[in-house]
């Protein structure tokens, strides 16, 4: 499997995510894909081969092995990174198709034309909601992995001693895993940090949440403002035009004469 495109895209969307964003990447870069590459898969090995039961009955060891273990743990999280990781590509196309919009935008009207964008990698809008769905589907993908993980294998630990009683095999036999507690371990391991990035990215949902609401609460508080300044504008203008029409309309008052105020 070729991680070298995992690590490529989830490095071109860093720069559009957020500070939760960029811990997530963390986690499944070091905690995730790295271990996985570097451990998991080695751990594993050839679980068939390294599978022994105490039987020589033709059949009983791939019957018990496809018993408990109907999907390979290491083949599962394969598909989990790759379908968690993968949403993110609609991001960087997202980001990608408002590049281009605003570049045929200025070949059609000018280099001095006003954009269509302030930042084409700004999440406003249609991006907004595009990454917050991007997060709402990685965490249905983790927590729907980490149940599987739960429900196939009836928990996450590994017994050292399975006692088999499916046909063909003559009666109940015991088998045997190879090396229990590391695959415990490595399965503890891979589940904490699964429950890591599911946190990492309710946080991220309801920071952007939070930072979008006080946007709007800004907003119309500064609409508000300028309306009401523009009230008070008003309202004193027409105050000083009354005043000034009030003392043109009044009579000014004339004095008696001399000659009536003798008489």
């Amino acid at each position: 499997m070729n991680w070298a495109f995992l690590q490529g895209l989830l490095s071109g969307v860093n720069k559009y995510s957020t500070a939760f964003g960029r811990v997530w990447l963390s986690i499944v870069f070091l905690f995730r894909i790295m271990v996985f590459v570097v451990a998991a898969e080695k751990v594993w090995g050839d679980e068939q081969k390294d599978f022994k039961c105490n039987t020589a009955q033709p059949g009983c060891h791939n019957v018990c092995f496809d018993h408990f273990f109907p999907v390979s743990h290491v083949r599962l999280w394969a598909l989990q990174l790759i379908f968690v990781t993968c949403p993110s590509l609609l991001v960087v196309m997202h980001v990608a198709y408002r590049e281009d919009r605003e570049r045929k935008h200025r070949l059609k009207y000018g280099e001095n034309c006003r954009s269509l964008y302030q930042n084409t990698g700004k999440k406003r809008g249609g991006l907004w909601w595009t990454y917050v769905l991007t997060l709402i589907f990685k965490i249905g993908v983790d927590v729907t992995f980490v149940y599987l993980l739960y429900h196939i294998y009836e928990g996450y630990d590994f017994p050292i001693l399975i006692k088999c009683e499916e046909k063909p095999c003559p009666n109940t036999v015991d088998c045997f895993i190879s090396r229990p507690t590391e695959k415990r371990i490595f399965t503890l391991f891979m589940v904490v940090t699964s429950l890591a990035c599911i946190l990492l990215s309710i946080f991220e949902i309801l920071y952007l949440i939070g930072k979008r609401c006080c946007e709007c609460v800004a907003t119309v508080h500064h609409s508000h403002h300028i309306m009401t300044n523009t009230m008070s504008s008003g309202s004193n203008l027409v105050g000083t035009n009354t005043l000034k029409l009030v003392g043109k309309n009044t009579p000014e008052s004339s004095l008696p004469s001399y000659n009536a105020a003798i008489s």
